[in-house]
């Protein structure tokens, strides 16, 4: 059964993104045309439906177990791709640059 979606519409990413971007520290992060505030709505409206993908589509098919070894990759092939697009969403948010574990461990080998 599916959950409200929370940013199911254009008038709901706006409204976030208008409130988010009361928030100094993440107007700091505007540059140019880059707007952070509209950025972080529009991937938390991403993210919530890749969110409910997993969650209500693909781990319950796992749980199951009633998967041919084949179509247990495949789902997680399928799980895969889904991880992809979170971090991508992630990544695009200058706000959450800090979660970027590589760029740390790059940094600690040339110390």
């Amino acid at each position: 059964m599916r959950k409200q979606r929370f940013l199911k519409d254009a008038t709901a990413i706006n409204s976030l993104a208008k409130r988010l971007s009361k928030c100094p520290q993440v107007k700091r992060y505007d540059k140019g045309k880059h707007n952070e505030a509209g950025t972080i709505a529009y991937a938390f409206s991403d993210l919530e439906e890749s969110f409910y993908t997993f969650l209500e589509n693909h781990l319950p098919k796992l749980a199951k177990g009633k998967l041919t070894p084949t179509e247990i990759y495949d789902l997680l092939l399928e799980v895969g791709e889904e991880f992809r697009h979170i971090l991508y969403h992630i990544n695009d948010c200058r706000f959450y640059q800090y979660l970027d574990t590589n760029s740390d461990q790059e940094g600690k080998k040339d110390k």
